[in-house]
């Protein structure tokens, strides 16, 4: 029998102390509708300090102060929000905050891998910063990810995990070795003992590719996520003329080959897209998976689109025990993200 591991990253759906969030101080990512984002950001934040205390990042106390009569406004219990100043390139705390996991020695650590802007912008040495602010508020031990020598580049949307040993991600977000590569010259065998060592996972599902508009770049936390040890949702598209129909296809059909840590068969739901949804020139990465489990709700992203009341049916039938509350998300999908995206879980 194998020992157990030195660290294991919980699944989403173990208790958290907290939830990381970071108040945009300005619109750069959502050009032309700052104002309505930072009101989707009130309410975001409203629904998260309903079920848990919010760590929540502002960029000065002249911003602090902003936000906090905002969220004042809103009636958004004040108590439960920690607000910690550090400034930010952007808000995506999924992708540049800490991963923080759990040791054998029933600790916590805070994983610092390197954030690149996803191997595409420029302008994110702020978020760099983010770990190390974060580990410290929290008062446990930051741990920079290296392996070969060097610092390991992941993002949180990037993995998805149930808790038990199984990891699942694309192969167009980690192995692509022309477009936005995170770490060049590693191969499949370099990520697996990443997963191992620092996340406690024996068993890595690869799936193919991302959805159309995920300028990520194939993240997996818009296609699949787990709702339980044994079970996934996976979305589909239905119409054949739209691109993401093959490729969720091909995904599906790997998840239907795979199997748990243990040897079972996963199980596979399948999750709606909504309808497409454009803004200017872009197609945008709208998708019910990108929804958040916190420790007595389930936020899940919608689209005012005649699929957002099979979503929330879906969902709250697979995640019993939580409330599954809808959160008008196509102003925060113009960013190129929404919940999870924007926030990263603190394991209690």
């Amino acid at each position: 029998m194998s020992p157990p591991p030195a660290r294991r990253r919980p699944a989403e759906w173990e208790p958290h102390e907290a939830t990381l969030l970071a108040f945009p101080a300005d619109g750069r990512d959502w050009p032309g509708k700052f104002g309505a984002i930072r009101w989707a950001f009130v309410e975001f934040i409203r629904r998260v300090a309903e079920a848990e205390p919010v760590l929540l990042l502002v960029a000065s106390p002249e911003h602090r102060a902003a936000v906090r009569d905002l969220l004042r406004r809103a009636r958004v219990p004040l108590a439960r929000i920690r607000f910690l100043l550090q400034r930010t390139n952007r808000c995506w705390m999924r992708d540049s905050g800490p991963i923080v996991v759990r040791t054998a020695e029933g600790g916590r650590e805070a994983l610092e891998f390197r954030f690149t802007g996803w191997a595409k912008y420029g302008n994110h040495r702020l978020d760099r910063r983010v770990p190390e602010a974060a580990a410290r508020a929290l008062r446990i031990p930051r741990v920079p990810v290296r392996h070969r020598g060097r610092p390991v580049v992941l993002e949180g949307g990037a993995i998805e995990v149930n808790g038990r040993g199984t990891l699942i991600t694309t192969e167009e977000c980690l192995l692509e070795t022309r477009v936005q590569v995170r770490n060049p010259g590693f191969g499949r065998a370099d990520y697996e003992s990443v997963f191992r060592d620092y996340l406690g996972v024996t068993n890595v599902i690869w799936l193919d590719r991302g959805i159309e508009g995920d300028d990520t770049h194939g993240h997996v936390d818009d296609i699949c996520r787990f709702v339980n040890p044994t079970t996934v949702v996976a979305c589909v598209e239905d119409d054949a003329r739209d691109p993401n129909h093959r490729r969720l296809a091909a995904n599906r059909e790997r998840l239907e080959g795979a199997r748990l840590e243990d040897g079972r068969r996963l199980e596979v739901v399948p999750l709606p897209l909504p309808g497409r949804v454009d803004f200017e020139d872009l197609r945008l990465p709208a998708s019910y998976a990108n929804f958040l489990i916190t420790n007595e709700s389930v936020l899940v992203p919608t689209f005012n689109d005649p699929r957002d009341r099979a979503a929330l049916g879906l969902l709250a039938e697979l995640l019993p025990g939580r409330t599954v509350i809808g959160i008008h998300a196509l102003d925060l999908v113009w960013g190129l993200g929404t919940l999870h995206c924007l926030s990263q879980e603190i394991p209690a």
